[in-house]
């Protein structure tokens, strides 16, 4: 148990640029501290002490504000980075080298009791903030999934799911395609030009650049017609007045 206390301190002080020290890690990191309390709710649960691996779970979630059902299956290496909100449910299980962002739901869309309700991580996973991953299928090894997507269905290993309903818009870098993971953000946020966000805002920037190039065009015509305009005398000369003119 203490070589993983050690791999989890590594672990974060690697992926997290905001970790000075490992005593830092141990004092004040609530994703490591839920995790060691998560392994001291397994060990109870997997050997029949259900209520007692319930308890601690609840009071990892009083003092973390992290909810681990003690029947999940969490592997080595795991970073859950602030962690606030972050809800992994009874039969999820999360691969060894995962990275789980606050606000993350690992839930279920079945209440059949005793059956796989719950999702499966492959290791080195990435689950931007506030996504939610519901249901019984795999998120394959080295996945990410963007920030606030809605995910039901499994993910290839390697792929990138973004949006609500969550689709793939990216794979990992290949002989034909050497940009891969440089489109994704630690945060789980895709760069990728199929954001519809990003079209819109390109768009919306793109619309207010033309109106104001048709706004100075206007006011150098009036200011040719004899009607003094001081905007259009700041912002143009007369060389670009008889140009535009023209």
């Amino acid at each position: 148990m203490f070589s993983h206390f050690r791999e989890d301190i590594a672990s974060i002080i690697k992926k997290d640029p905001a970790a000075r020290n490992a005593w830092e890690v141990m004092t004040c990191y609530p994703g490591f501290q839920a995790i060691v309390m998560h392994r001291w709710a397994n060990w109870c649960w997997v050997r029949g002490l259900k209520w007692l691996g319930r308890f601690i779970s609840y009071i990892a979630r009083v003092i973390t504000g992290i909810e681990i059902h003690p029947g999940s299956t969490i592997g080595r290496r795991v970073f859950i980075d602030h962690g606030f909100g972050v809800v992994i449910g009874e039969t999820a299980e999360v691969g060894d080298d995962c990275t789980i962002y606050q606000g993350v739901t690992l839930g279920g869309t079945s209440l059949s009791r005793g059956a796989k309700r719950h999702p499966t991580l492959e290791p080195g996973v990435i689950v931007g903030a506030g996504a939610k991953v519901l249901g019984s299928f795999t998120i394959g090894a080295g996945a990410k999934i963007g920030s606030n997507s809605v995910v039901l269905k499994p993910v290839p290993a390697g792929a990138t799911a973004v949006g609500n309903p969550a689709h793939i818009v990216k794979k990992e870098p290949s002989a034909t395609d050497p940009v891969g993971d440089s489109l994704f953000s630690a945060y789980g946020v895709t760069q990728s030009s199929d954001d519809p966000v990003s079209k819109v805002l390109h768009k919306l920037i793109d619309h207010a650049v033309s109106q104001q190039e048709q706004i100075e065009k206007l006011t150098a015509a009036i200011s040719c017609a004899g009607i003094v305009c001081e905007q259009a005398t700041e912002k143009l000369n007369p060389e670009q007045i008889n140009s535009l003119v023209e």
